[in-house]
């Protein structure tokens, strides 16, 4: 009776923690989209070498306050928009932009087995052109941006639980 108690407690922590609508990302955050203007070669490169142009812009701030972290965007939209600007100029970019900072709307994302919900989140958000394609997203606060794009240039890290280890080969 002890172990089937124990493995419905094992079960039920298991469902749990596998749920895939946990939400990820701290609820003090701000989040972080490119989103080009359609799916094509030329709007995909281009949001690619906006993303390369601002990064320094984006992911140079160390603050663990988000009260600051705001401040820092606020201060540096300028910025961003002038290094967009050269690069669209640098392109023959023609279909415009737009930058927005407060709560935007970000639509339910599937990535890496996770479910991101759908909502409005605070937000730096840049559109280019029509903004139909898919877009280029992280976290800027706390600030997970230059972490996902170094994690795409090495080795995945999989992390795995002992109990659900012990779990799946109890019932192999």
């Amino acid at each position: 009776m002890k172990k089937i108690l124990i493995l419905t407690a094992i079960f039920i922590v298991y469902l749990f923690l596998t749920n895939d609508k946990i939400e990820y990302i701290p609820s003090e955050s701000i989040r972080f989209r490119i989103i080009p203007h359609s799916n094509n070669v030329e709007d995909v490169f281009v949001k690619e070498k906006v993303l390369e142009n601002i990064k320094d812009e984006i992911t140079g701030y160390e603050t663990d306050n988000i009260s600051e972290a705001r401040n820092i965007i606020n201060t540096n939209i300028k910025n961003i928009e002038t290094k967009i600007e050269e690069t669209l100029v640098n392109y023959n970019y023609d279909k415009g932009y737009e930058v927005k900072f407060g709560f935007n709307y970000f639509p339910e994302k599937q990535y890496e087995g996770k479910t991101y919900n759908e909502g409005y989140y605070e937000s730096l958000v840049i559109e280019l052109g029509d903004a139909k394609g898919d877009n280029f997203w992280c976290v800027l606060f706390p600030p997970l941006c230059l972490m996902e794009v170094e994690e795409t240039e090495k080795e995945k890290v999989e992390y795995s639980f002992f109990i659900f280890e012990l779990f799946n080969k109890f019932f192999e």
